[in-house]
């Protein structure tokens, strides 16, 4: 996996755009997985939000038998300990961080950004947005846990520990176990992050009513956006 600037599928505003929501996909996916919420937000036409949904680069995941795959990271074992190898999502955090100075340089300040992720690029948007040292708008993360498992990264910076957080979870994951995301919103709460934690009764996948709960609290961190 390389530092190059990662390939992505990216969704102008119709007017000029004052802020950006980077979202990253699951595992085996594609910025294409996602790029269809877009509309399906309800954001109106005058919303001037940017959308990035990059495509991870692809990979040997072992889990998987070692066939290749998009991935942030490789996947060596189900345990919740053992299960991201630190050295990709370090990888992965680079090129994300990468993303984050491309928005910036194009006009968009840091504090009118969101980092979002979904499963993998769940863990990622949060691995990468509690070691930042810059301010973001908000933190999406969706069905998906630390990977460092029952403890918060390394390295961690005390610049978004305001930043909302938003964690969404299904009762009924089969792939990444509600105990493991929950887990991680206890470890941020108890370390004084503003996080907010909200089940649904799915599995590992996102569902209508999770849309627009995603879509109003996208509007209230960004209501500052104008």
């Amino acid at each position: 996996m390389s530092n190059t600037t990662l390939e992505r599928i990216t969704i102008e505003p119709k007017v000029s755009a004052k802020a950006c929501v980077i979202w990253l996909h699951g595992l085996g996916d594609s910025g294409a997985g996602f790029a269809p919420i877009v509309p399906a937000l309800g954001l109106g036409e005058d919303h001037a939000i940017r959308f990035v949904f990059p495509h991870a680069p692809e990979q040997a995941v072992t889990i998987n038998g070692g066939y290749v795959m998009r991935a942030w990271y490789d996947i060596k074992s189900m345990d919740l300990h053992d299960r991201a190898d630190l050295s990709g999502v370090l990888q992965s955090e680079q090129q994300i961080l990468t993303l984050i100075a491309e928005q910036i340089a194009s006009g968009i300040p840091s504090e009118n950004i969101v980092l979002a992720g979904f499963s993998q690029g769940g863990v990622m948007s949060l691995f990468t947005a509690l070691r930042l040292d810059k301010k973001l708008a908000g933190i999406m993360a969706l069905s998906c846990y630390l990977p460092s498992g029952d403890a918060l990264p390394e390295a961690l910076a005390d610049t978004n520990k305001t930043t909302a957080i938003l964690q969404h979870h299904g009762v009924d994951d089969e792939v990444v176990p509600l105990s493991a995301g929950s887990l991680a919103h206890e470890l941020l709460k108890k370390s004084g992050f503003a996080t907010s934690w909200t089940t649904y009764n799915m599995g590992h996948s996102v569902v209508p009513e999770q849309i627009r709960d995603i879509s109003n609290w996208l509007q209230a961190v960004l209501s500052h956006v104008k």
